[in-house]
């Protein structure tokens, strides 16, 4: 593409189309924008537009395309093309800060972000003056520019927050620190000079402060890994004044907004943040300041409203106490019981509150309340802050801090028996104080592990927890039936099992609940009860102890999905998945009408796929219902056919990406559970299954690669007789998976399968092809995956064509190369080999190597006979080799950046393991020691002798046993 007023104009006209809110006009835009991206100068093309175009909407639409099209593609993958030339590269970095500098703010911030993406690859080898070109632009005195570069270094510099520690992360942090660490000292002392200054002037002060924000983000960034030298001596500095604007209250800067932090309040935070880092990790260093800032964020903590936009604020100050007081060399500080009676009164309670604005968000924005309660999301908020510093304090204080709440706890419950429907805030803070005092540790996976042996659970539950959910009436004080069913989700460890057990018709109950908070708290809970375990790893209920709710738990589930605003809420689908596998056999009479509720839920979401996690969950309850039906009835595989069939046919052809990875798995399920040849509907399909366009996309492959390995399983003698043609299709895949390091091993596992299925006359014309194609690989790119791939793959030919076949095709591609592959790859390389199905195969192709190969005992090959030997029994016996080498450091696929679907295996629709060897041989060692003695009654005399001359003393003792555990002799 040239960069020329045409192009220019062209590239406007469709980049406005993109923003059409009609899809029939959109979608042909945006196809064509992907169509030309992997042009030269397109790049360049865009940042143009961005540059020069009158038009404000098109000059954003260009910056996000920009910076889209850049996380896409500028990260160059191990055997994948190049998606930017290297010309448009250089021209992006040379062009790209002065550009981001000179923007208005909207496109700055885009360009910013693509700066951030190109510096996470380049950043510093190939892009050794980005710093020094940032660092300039601070003495342009021009804050519009200079929070352009803070801005740029923050989004470069925060991965530093969560990266591991490397030699490379260390020589990149050192490298920023020498040229960034003066200059922003100096910018901060500085920006705080023009704010007395400019004391007076809000415009002026809204730009000073916002770059303050970045300098304390900035300094958080490079003092996380370690306490730098330049900090350290220049802590004085820093500290001093961020204690003076911890302090600071400018009327000028406070805003009329309730929900909105202002530029105040988010520097303050910071600070807390940055505060607390040093109080973790450098407390030595930060011990003399320390007293100060306790005292000025308390001070911050007692004077601070309850509004919604002092939250962040508040939470990161609770933060900073939680963090100090869990630290035994600052314990004197919190000791005196009227400082912990102040703590509680004065910050825990109050900020355990349930305002005003949580009531809105549980009402009208439950999503999001949702996902701050029970994921955990809610870090920045005032309840998670104060429940981490009850936690803290009870490290040290735990009696008096118990002793101190009981206190509240009564008197709040006391409050709330006087008149529930006015004071029902109370008792929600009372069972939120509970449970933070409570709980010491806690996962995810199963609730609180550790609790406050103080705390009387049980007794707690039965008699404040369970006559709110006994209410007859589903809709009443929603809140408090929240509470109420968390606490059962939390303290499923801790309450006993009989308790749990009356608890579940009563949660059922609420699958009905109008609140989308209730109800989705009672599937979650549900689910939650349903995974845990008993003493023996079974799980805590039994099918039987459930199978007198099935009906009415199945039914409320699936109603509760036509509720408004579950309709695809994924915590129920999770519920519904986990009662299908807890219960079995029991929801087989219920499975007709369940599964043409599945197939309506996914014909509805596949027309616009936005809940990831409930459309997994889905298909997992379809697979389930699939396996439980099947499992007692094989035949009923074609009902879920004539169900499931069309919705997928319109899912492939509306080509619903997101969806095709899972109607492949599904697909393999069904048709693995065919016992006979392969239905005509699935052989149709089978020529589409080999279309490159379906190879390309990375998320596709091990779905694809299954089923087809499911069509040889099945059909192979259907495909060889009816559709031979499309065999050099299905090695035209293989030819392709092999040639990438990242899918290697389904090229494997496609071969491995042709292999073992297919009829030995359907594949010979090709098999010559395919080892070249093998050896081109191994010279090319030699890797422990590949190898280990590779031998399984040579082993399971020897068994299936015989020694002498594996040994011919060898030496018929070059003389003497049998050799070279045993001595350079099979005795080297065999201890690498993982799996016991994998190891067995293994085991048996080389015995046959060792045993039924002539020209093993009567060629130059001989001398190799006892070390194939030693290293079978290797195999056998040592532990096996997993070291990698160090250059072979993959990147792992789901990391790349981009927009492909990445590939989510489906549990329930797991493939059992699949021994190609079966019941030939059931153990290795005893088979190895029959083929022996089998081959030395054929040339007497001569195995003992190989055997006892050159065989390793402990390697002879562990095949003597193996020969008496066959109770055969050597001849």
């Amino acid at each position: 593409m040239e960069l020329s007023d045409a192009n220019l104009q062209t590239l406007t006209e469709y980049l406005k189309k993109t923003l059409d809110p009609d899809p029939a006009i959109r979608r042909p835009a945006e196809k064509f924008l992907e169509s030309v991206e992997g042009n030269q100068n397109y790049p360049l093309l865009l940042l143009t537009l961005l540059e020069k175009s009158q038009d404000n909407v098109i000059k954003v639409c260009a910056s996000v395309t920009f910076k889209n099209y850049i996380k896409r593609n500028w990260r160059i993958v191990e055997d994948e093309p190049n998606k930017i030339c290297e010309t448009d590269r250089v021209a992006i970095k040379a062009n790209i800060v002065h550009l981001m500098l000179s923007s208005p703010e909207q496109i700055q911030k885009q360009l910013s972000d693509a700066i951030s993406i190109i510096g996470r690859e380049d950043f510093p080898q190939k892009w050794p003056d980005l710093l020094t070109e940032m660092v300039n632009r601070f003495q342009s005195g021009d804050f519009h520019v200079i929070n352009g570069v803070l801005r740029t270094a923050h989004s470069l510099f925060k991965r530093y927050r969560h990266e591991f520690k490397s030699n490379e992360l260390w020589t990149e942090i050192k490298l920023v620190l020498d040229a960034f660490a003066l200059p922003l000292t100096n910018l901060f002392k500085a920006t705080i000079e023009l704010c007395s200054t400019h004391a007076n002037d809000a415009s002026a002060l809204r730009i000073l402060f916002s770059s303050l924000i970045l300098i304390s983000k900035l300094f958080y960034s490079l003092n996380f890994q370690d306490l730098p030298e330049f900090f350290e001596d220049n802590m004085e500095t820093w500290m001093n004044n961020f204690h003076t604007l911890l302090t600071l209250d400018n009327k000028l800067l406070q805003t009329d907004d309730e929900e909105e932090a202002g530029l105040l309040e988010l520097l303050k935070s910071q600070i807390c943040d940055n505060a607390a880092l040093y109080a973790q990790k450098y407390d030595e260093e930060f011990q003399r300041y320390l007293p100060r800032f306790v005292t000025a964020i308390w001070n911050l903590l007692v004077t601070t409203g309850q509004e919604v936009k002092y939250d962040l604020l508040v939470s990161n100050a609770i933060q900073f106490l939680a963090s100090v007081c869990e630290r035994p060399h600052y314990k004197n500080l919190f000791e005196d019981q009227n400082t912990l009676t102040s703590i509680c009164e004065k910050v825990i309670v109050p900020n355990m509150e349930f305002r005003a604005a949580d009531e809105e968000a549980f009402e009208d924005n439950s999503e999001e309340y949702i996902r701050r309660d029970l994921e955990g999301s809610d870090i920045d908020t005032r309840r998670r802050a104060a429940c981490d510093l009850v936690r803290g304090l009870c490290k040290f204080f735990e009696g008096p801090v118990t002793g101190i709440f009981s206190g509240y706890v009564n008197s709040m419950l006391q409050e709330y028996a006087k008149n529930p429907s006015v004071n029902w805030k109370h008792k929600d803070a009372a069972i939120y104080l509970v449970t933070s005092l409570a709980s010491k540790a806690q996962t995810q996976k199963h609730g609180i592990t550790q609790a406050n042996e103080l705390v009387n659970l049980t007794e707690f539950f039965v008699n404040h927890i369970l006559p709110d959910l006994k209410s007859a009436n589903v809709n009443e004080f929603p809140v408090l039936k929240a509470d109420g069913i968390k606490y059962i989700m939390i303290f499923r460890n801790q309450v006993p099992k009989e308790q749990l057990l009356i608890s579940v018709p009563l949660l059922i109950n609420y699958l009905q609940a109008e609140s989308i908070v209730v109800h989705t708290y009672a599937a979650h809970a549900l689910e939650r009860l349903f995974t845990m375990r008993g003493p023996n790893h079974a799980t805590l209920f039994t099918a039987a102890e459930i199978a007198p709710f099935v009906e009415i738990l199945l039914t409320n589930l699936f109603k509760a999905l036509t509720l408004p605003g579950s309709s695809e809420n994924e915590y129920i689908m999770k519920a519904i998945m986990r009662s299908f596998s807890l219960l079995q056999e029991a929801i087989i009479p219920y499975i007709p009408t369940l599964i043409t509720q599945l197939t309506q839920k996914l014909l509805a979401v596949s027309k616009n796929p936005s809940k990831p996690h409930f459309n997994h969950y889905m298909f997992e309850a379809i697979c389930l219902s699939i396996r439980i039906t099947c499992k007692a009835n094989p035949a009923a595989v074609v009902n879920f056919e004539e169900a499931l069939f069309l919705v997928f046919t319109e899912i492939l052809q509306n080509d619903v990406q997101e969806f095709i990875p899972y109607v492949f798995q599904v697909m393999s399920l069904l048709l693995e559970t065919h016992k006979n040849d392969i239905p005509s509907s699935y052989m149709a399909l089978f020529p589409h299954l080999l279309q490159p366009v379906l190879w390309e996309r990375t998320g596709n492959i091990p779905a694809l690669v299954r089923l087809l390995q499911a069509f040889l399983e099945r059909g192979s003698s259907t495909i060889a007789n009816a559709a031979a043609d499309k065999i050099p299709g299905l090695l035209g895949v293989f030819q392709k998976l092999i040639a990438s390091k990242a899918n290697d091993h389904q090229g494997f596992y496609l071969l491995n399968s042709i292999i073992e299925h297919m009829p030995p006359e359907s594949v010979d014309q090709y098999r010559k092809q395919i080892f070249i194609l093998l050896f081109q690989r191994l010279q090319n790119s030699k890797t422990t995956k590949f190898i280990k791939s590779f031998l399984v793959f040579i082993n399971l030919y020897c068994i299936k064509y015989g020694a002498l076949a594996l040994q011919e095709i060898f030496d018929g591609i070059q003389p003497k190369m049998f050799g070279m592959v045993l001595e350079k790859i099979i005795i080297p390389e065999i201890q690498k080999v993982s799996g016991n199905v994998e190891k067995k195969i293994c085991a048996v192709g080389i015995t046959k190597l060792l045993t039924e190969c002539p020209p093993m005992m009567d060629t130059e090959y001989t001398k190799l006979w006892t070390p194939l030997l030693q290293s079978l029994i290797g195999l056998f016996e040592l532990p096996e080799d997993d070291s990698i080498p160090d250059e072979e450091h993959f990147i792992d696929i789901e990391d790349t950046p981009g927009y492909q679907t990445a590939f989510s295996q489906l549990a329930f629709a797991g493939k059992k393991e699949h021994d190609p060897v079966g019941q030939m041989v059931t153990n290795p060692k005893i088979h190895l020691a029959q083929s022996l003695h089998k081959l030395s009654t054929a040339c007497p005399g001569r195995v003992p002798s190989m055997v006892s001359t050159s065989l390793n003393a402990e390697a002879l003792q562990y095949l003597q046993g193996y020969l008496q555990a066959a109770s055969v002799t050597l001849l």
